[in-house]
């Protein structure tokens, strides 16, 4: 299928319920697995087509829809159709497919709007054309002028009062929970006075709508289609090369209601909306024998999530103990009653095994994931992931990419022991300080934080269950960030310095960021799974105290400025992980540089070394496949 068909078309759960006057469903249908297009009909009419594989059903957009968006995240969604007096209530359709989906739905219906002819039901039963359906063409930019002009057209008409939500705008439709909610006097009125600016902002707000879908990289590309085929994947890459980016389209391109998105820490965990691998796997540290962790893993709740789950990803799974590792995979063929390798669950393990390597206690011996005995038979393909995007500088990436192997020539000693004299803070805003253990963390920011003068401002994170705030803390630490405005600077790592507080409302932080934007930061929200499957949210301030980080705390940002305290290095890939951090070489200070601290496992880099080779086989099998492909569909036509 092209992409706009994609767009157009999904797969998902549909529930058709026939409205009484009331408001009742007395007459609903369960269609589990359902393909729903948006298309016209033979008289152009836009239609909703629902087809389980029999004979479809459509739904003729007419008049006034509803559409209900607030937990397209989860990859549900309803519709309500005014005059057929009809509701969809969709459900476990991938996020990512849904919310293009529904996106395209709302432009065009918005962009037929006044221009829409009436037909009445007396030339419909007349009509003698033969039914039909043609997929929606893709958004045109006529279509995003239509719905500009409509929208100015309409802004001009009345003014809402503040706080009330946007009359409903005739054959527009009701999309309210699709725009925000209704602004200020003076911010509506502003548009009014100026409907060319109103057109531009519309204009843009579209344009966006319609490319809202990044482009991947072309290694992005294959893993992502190695997933939906099926396949047990598993991709690595070094710091910087949008290995989270990728797992987050991958999350949104699978069913819900199947995935289960999981990580060895909490702080990883939380990034990908889902919960820790131990809370899944619902055995403990997994350290009793097989039987006890299978008797475990056969609980109420526990047993539920290993039968319903399709789909498990991992995330930084080089923290991820082998036989931790091995014991799961025997408990999922357990559990689920199958021979298939990890019960029939398809696999995708997301990590960099050069990075932070699994944690050990005293003696006890650890090994890495790739040890592990059942490894190579649940793993159907390994990509490696070259692109590096955090960094631009192209010495800087190569100094990286030495140090990530364990290397650490002259030249590259030469250049981290220069940077001890760079002067890397800006603007009154200090480098943070990267540490290997908590406790310096934690005595730094605090001695800091006491030095400052004025008023102490606190806040105070709100928690959907009270509860389960443990189970929460253990998710959703709050030293969390996140990525506000990537197109700003205002990314997950951006460094800034509070310059004052608002002095009406909660008194938000007015913070100055090193990329020259200055924001009041708002309340954010983080919504994940809970270990017994149901969705926890906190909201809280997406910021922290970052005098100091640890390098572990600081796994998956990028940081403009950075100080780095490496003489206390105790394991293998520390130091990388640390000096991946940076951005650039510029924005990045080294102490006590001492090159016997940059190290790699001799093991991991054998692993390497296999996959490496492996990936040029696959790519130049996937070559071959493609060219086949090529020469088939040129004699066809």
């Amino acid at each position: 299928m092209q992409g706009a068909e994609l767009d157009a078309r999904i797969r998902c759960s549909v529930t058709i319920e026939r409205l009484s006057p009331s408001g009742q469903a007395p007459k609903r249908q369960v269609i589990r697995d359902a393909s729903l297009a948006l298309g016209r009909n033979e008289l152009r009419e836009l239609v909703l087509q629902v087809s389980n594989g029999s004979a479809p059903q459509s739904f003729a957009l007419r008049g006034e829809v509803r559409l209900f968006t607030r937990f397209v995240r989860d990859g549900k969604s309803s519709l309500q159709l005014g005059p057929a007096q009809v509701q969809l209530l969709i459900a476990n359709c991938p996020p990512d497919s849904l919310g293009r989906f529904l996106r395209l739905l709302r432009i065009k219906h918005e962009a037929a709007g006044k221009g829409a002819k009436t037909i009445t039901e007396r030339a419909r039963l007349l009509c003698s054309l033969p039914r039909t359906f043609d997929t929606i063409s893709p958004v045109q930019a006529r279509d995003v002028q239509q719905v500009c002009d409509q929208r100015a057209h309409a802004s001009c008409e009345a003014t809402p009062v503040k706080g009330q939500a946007p009359r409903d705008r005739g054959n527009s439709g009701l999309w309210s929970k699709w725009r925000k909610r209704a602004r200020t006097e003076s911010a509506e009125a502003s548009d009014v006075r100026d409907p060319q600016a109103a057109d531009m902002k519309c204009s843009k707000k579209l344009s966006l709508l319609m490319h809202s879908r990044m482009k991947l990289s072309q290694e992005q590309s294959i893993v992502l289609s190695a997933v939906l085929s099926g396949k047990n994947v598993f991709f690595t890459g070094s710091a910087g090369t949008g290995k989270s980016y990728l797992l987050k389209k991958i999350v949104g391109s699978l069913p819900p209601k199947s995935t289960y998105a999981t990580a060895s820490t909490g702080v990883a965990a939380c990034h990908v909306g889902g919960t820790t691998l131990h809370a899944f796997a619902g055995i403990g540290s997994g350290k009793a024998p097989l039987d006890q962790c299978i008797e475990l893993a056969q609980r109420t709740g526990v047993r539920q999530h290993w039968l319903s789950c399709q789909h498990l990803i991992i995330d930084e799974i080089s923290m991820v103990e082998g036989k931790f590792f091995d014991k799961l995979e025997a408990v999922a063929r357990a559990v689920r009653k199958r021979d298939d390798p990890f019960g029939g669950i398809q696999l995708i393990i997301c990590g960099d095994f050069l990075q932070l390597p699994p944690v050990s206690k005293g003696n006890e011996e650890t090994k890495f994931c790739f040890q592990a005995e059942s490894w190579r038979k649940c793993i159907h393909v390994n990509m490696e992931l070259t692109e590096v995007r955090r960094q631009t500088e192209k010495s800087f990436i190569s100094l990286l990419r030495t140090i990530r192997l364990g290397r650490c020539t002259d030249e590259v000693t030469r250049q981290l022991l220069q940077t001890a004299t760079n002067r890397v803070e800006r603007d009154g805003i200090l480098a943070t300080r990267l540490c290997t253990h908590k406790d310096d963390v934690e005595l730094t920011n605090e001695r800091k934080l006491q030095q400052l003068p004025g008023e102490l401002h606190s806040y105070e994170a709100v928690d959907s269950d009270p509860m389960l705030v443990k189970a929460i803390d253990a998710q959703c630490p709050v030293i969390l960030t996140k990525n506000l405005d990537v197109s700003r600077g205002l990314v997950n790592g951006a460094r800034g310095v509070v310059v004052e507080f608002e002095t009406e409302g909660k008194g938000l932080p007015r913070v100055r960021f090193l990329c020259g934007v200055t924001e009041v930061i708002k309340l954010e929200r983080w919504v994940f799974k809970g270990p017994s499957g149901i969705y926890l949210s906190r909201q809280q301030l997406p910021l922290k105290l970052a005098w100091a980080i640890s390098i572990h705390k600081s796994q998956g940002m990028s940081l403009d400025c950075v100080e780095i305290s490496l003489s206390r290095v105790f394991e293998s890939g520390q130091a990388y992980v640390a000096l991946s951090r940076a951005r650039s070489l510029e924005g990045l200070r080294v102490l006590d540089f001492d090159p016997n601290v940059v190290r790699a496992n001799p093991y991991v880099l054998q692993f390497y070394s296999h996959l490496q080779k492996e990936q040029l086989l696959f790519q130049a099998s996937l070559h071959r496949c493609t060219e086949a492909e090529g020469k088939e569909n040129w004699k066809c036509s």
